[in-house]
This record gives C-alpha cells, sequence and structure tokens, in this order.
C-alpha cells in the first residue's frame, strides 16, 4: 500500500507539472489498485492527436520511473506504455537441473545486461519465496524409524486437512476435510505440542522427533522439457538501440557463458523470439505468394520468361519502401513486413498492363522494339493514374494522429511509397527486359540455324 501511494503521488506531481495556462493536463486520469501481494498504478493521458504538448508517453515513463526511484522488497516493477507489446526487449531463457546454477548463470546474465547504459528494469524470475516453517528430523527421530515425509505429511493433514469423504450434492462434489480446530491453528505452541504417530504405533511430540527452523521457499517452480528454468529480462530504449547489434552481442557473450556451464542452455525469448517466428512464417508466405503470381502470369500469356519480366519490378517496391520509412522517419516492423507483402501483389499490375499491351501489338505484327515504343506512350497515363488514386488513398492514414491508427502506418507507408517508386522504374525497366528478352531469343534461334546447317 506504500509503495502503491508512494507511485500515486508521484503520477499526482507529473499530473500538476504538465499543466497549460488553463489549468488542463495531458494526464487526465489516475488509477490505483492494490491486492494482497501485488499493486498497479495506471494514468490516463490525452489523445495523440489532441497533445499539442509535444510530451509523449516514453518521456512520461521516464519522468515517473525517476520520481518514483527505487522500492526495496519489491520482487519486480514494470513500466508499460507501448502499443501491441509482444514481450520484453531482452527475454533469455536458461535451463538446467540445478537451481544453484541456474542462479549464478542468471546473476552474470543481469551483469553483463546492465553494462549496456540503455538497458533498465533488468529482473528474473526466481522468486524470493515465501516466509515457512522448515521441519527437520533429529537424531531420535531418525533413530525411532521415522523419515522428513512420514512427520511433513501428518503435520500437512493436521493443518491443511485430510479428505476422509466425498459426497455429491446435486451438481456438486464436497470435500469432507479432518483437521484441527482453529484454536489449534494458531501458534507455534501447539505445533510443537502436537502428537506425532510412530511407526510403532506410538504417540510423541512433534519437539521431540524434529525442529522447526524459519526459512523462505519458491512460491512457484517452473519446468520446460522437465529442467528447471530462469527467464532474465530487460527493457530496452530502442530510440537510441540498435537491437540488432545487442542481440549479436548477447548471443556472443552467451555462448561463452555456456562454455563454462555445460549443464546449462539457453534461448531468446520475447520479442526476440516472436520476431524470429515472424520472418520464419513470412519467408514462407514469400515463397508462396511468389509461385502463386508465377503461375497465374504464365498461364494467360504461354510463357516461361514474360512473368518474371512482370515480376522484375517487385525488388524496386521494396527498395522505395525501405525509403518511404527513412522519409517518414519510421523503423521497420512486423507491419512494414506485412505492406511489403501486399505490395508484392499490387506493383505487379502496372508491369502487366505493359506486358499485355505489347505482347497484342506483337500478334498484330508490329515489331517488338516499335511495340514497346507505343506501349510506354499509351499506358502512361493509366499506369501512373492507378499509382497516384493508389497512394493519395492510402494518405489519409499516413498521417493520422489517433492512436487506434499508429500499428497500421507502417503498413501504408510500404505499400504507398514502394507503389510509387515501383512505377516510376516499371516504365523504364519493362520495356528494357522486354526488348533484352527479345535480343536472347533472337540470339539463341541463329546459335540455333548455325549449328543445324554446321552439322547438315
Amino acid at each position: 500500500d506504500a509503495y502503491v501511494d508512494k507511485m500515486s503521488k508521484a503520477a499526482k506531481t507529473l499530473q500538476d507539472k504538465y499543466r497549460d495556462e488553463n489549468g488542463d493536463s495531458i494526464i487526465l486520469n489516475t488509477l490505483a489498485i492494490t491486492s494482497e501481494e501485488n499493486g498497479r498504478v495506471r494514468f490516463e493521458i490525452l489523445p495523440a492527436d489532441e497533445n499539442d504538448s509535444g510530451i509523449g508517453t516514453a518521456q512520461l515513463v521516464k519522468e515517473w520511473r525517476a520520481l518514483i526511484g527505487p522500492l526495496p522488497g519489491a520482487e519486480s516493477v514494470t513500466f508499460r506504455a507501448e502499443i501491441g507489446r509482444g514481450g520484453d526487449p531482452i527475454d533469455i531463457q536458461l535451463s538446467a537441473t540445478d537451481l544453484k546454477t541456474l542462479e549464478k548463470v542468471a546473476d552474470e546474465v543481469k551483469a553483463r545486461i546492465r553494462t549496456y547504459p540503455t538497458a533498465f528494469e533488468i529482473a528474473d524470475s526466481l522468486s524470493n519465496g515465501k516466509e515457512e516453517l522448515q521441519i527437520e528430523l533429529t537424531a531420535q527421530g531418525y533413530a525411532m524409524g521415522m523419515s522428513n515425509a512420514w512427520v511433513t505429511r501428518q503435520v500437512r493433514d493436521a493443518y491443511f486437512g485430510a479428505q476422509i469423504q466425498r459426497i455429491q450434492r446435486g451438481r456438486d462434489d464436497v470435500r469432507v476435510m479432518l483437521r484441527f480446530p482453529l484454536s489449534e491453528r494458531q501458534s507455534i505452541s501447539k505445533l510443537n505440542d502436537m502428537l506425532i504417530n510412530t511407526p510403532t504405533g506410538g504417540k510423541v511430540p512433534l519437539s521431540h522427533v524434529a525442529t522447526l527452523k524459519p526459512g523462505k521457499s519458491a512460491s512457484a517452480i517452473k519446468r520446460i522439457d522437465r529442467y528447471r528454468t530462469v527467464n532474465v529480462t530487460a527493457d530496452i530504449d530502442k530510440n537510441t538501440t540498435n537491437m540488432t547489434i545487442l542481440n549479436a552481442d548477447l548471443n556472443q557473450f552467451l555462448a561463452e557463458l555456456m562454455s563454462k556451464y555445460p549443464g546449462v542452455s539457453y534461448s531468446l525469448e520475447g520479442e526476440a523470439r516472436e520476431q524470429a517466428d515472424s520472418f520464419s512464417s513470412l519467408a514462407w508466405g514469400l515463397v508462396f505468394v511468389f509461385f502463386i503470381i508465377y503461375c497465374l502470369l504464365a498461364i494467360p500469356f504461354k510463357s516461361y520468361i514474360q512473368p518474371l519480366i512482370v515480376m522484375s519490378v517487385i525488388p524496386f517496391g521494396a527498395i522505395g519502401a525501405i525509403v518511404g520509412h527513412w522519409i517518414m522517419g519510421m523503423d521497420l516492423t512486423i507491419m512494414s513486413l506485412l505492406g511489403l507483402m501486399a505490395l508484392i501483389g499490387v506493383v505487379v499490375n502496372d508491369s502487366l498492363v505493359l506486358v499485355d499491351f505489347i505482347n497484342a501489338k506483337v500478334r498484330l505484327g508490329e515489331k517488338a522494339h516499335d511495340a514497346v515504343l507505343m506501349a510506354a506512350q499509351s499506358r502512361f497515363r493509366p499506369v501512373m493514374l492507378t499509382s497516384l488514386t493508389t497512394f493519395i488513398g492510402l494518405m489519409p492514414l499516413l498521417f493520422e494522429k489517433a492512436t487506434q491508427a499508429q500499428f497500421l502506418i507502417p503498413m501504408a507507408v510500404s505499400l504507398g511509397f514502394g507503389i510509387i517508386f515501383a512505377t516510376f522504374i516499371t516504365l523504364i525497366l519493362v520495356p528494357v527486359n522486354y526488348l533484352l528478352v527479345e535480343d536472347m531469343k533472337r540470339f539463341t534461334s541463329r546459335g540455333k540455324e548455325k549449328l543445324v546447317r554446321q552439322l547438315t
């Protein structure tokens, strides 16, 4: 409660700091929630399209974190202010059979992450555990033929309860538990005086055969494929950090660290895992899309080569999408790659129109060179209008300030700028490629004629 109150006051300080001359703040409301073991404080800010102060969520969170400061005893403190967060930027999962070794490795990994100046909120999934009384059997207890399991089972039945009956009441299954009354379960002295059944049928007080020691144990044990696992996590300031370089450095460090601990293995989880999975599925999707487009073009053209002429503009559409992100000052994201996937099916339209027009003129008896010139002249207006109308239709989304639209903008950037760039390339590249293919056909046919004459 004290920590939640401290965080709420820090939020109120921020709210008062960023008030305009009318007394209105960019922080609208604050909500604090406290439970037995967890607390949460949230505040709502003005939507991006109404916020003219230039203060974004990243800056607010940074200042809020500084105002709150360290919270001694807190198991984890997390700040979140992102749309569509897929996981922690750094999430290293360590696996081993020995918990002590895992603790050592986790400490070394955290020490390494602390060397990165843009890393913060460094933590691991190891719990400090809850306080408990641990029962340890004495020599006298062992001499009487008892074991730790023998004693702890009786203590559990006495305090938690032993099931003695199950009763069916309509649709409910009622379990009848037998245990000590509440007055017998509220003091350690009562526990020490509890009578323990011996293997020979006698009874002795618990204090005669065991000792009670205060200690802690993990509140949860996490295993994957039967191995104990620990996750070391951290957040990163992505505005000033190249995550590709950082992950490469981490991988190199972890590979060297694992050589010191042969029984420990690691894997990158969080955003790194999601990114790898996304790239893998996108790669297979890209192969499938290329194959389908090639087949759909090869059937009407009745050619194996002309579909490649049409598809030759696709790489230039991708270049346009990357340049568009640079112009807009945006990073490439998964949504950007999905926009590139959509772009593949759109940029071939213009080149398809050109190739089809050229083929039609060639079938009417025109020479390939003349047909190409005619296609460039007569199809210029439709090609440009098609691309420009597509780009103009995407412009409202490109400059939308609403928070809900932000994750879609990278897709629109890829699609819009990719189409514009590919259009100008199409008007030059497709005619040139068509003539190159025709030259190759003539060269091949002449070579065949010479070979036939030499053989005959």
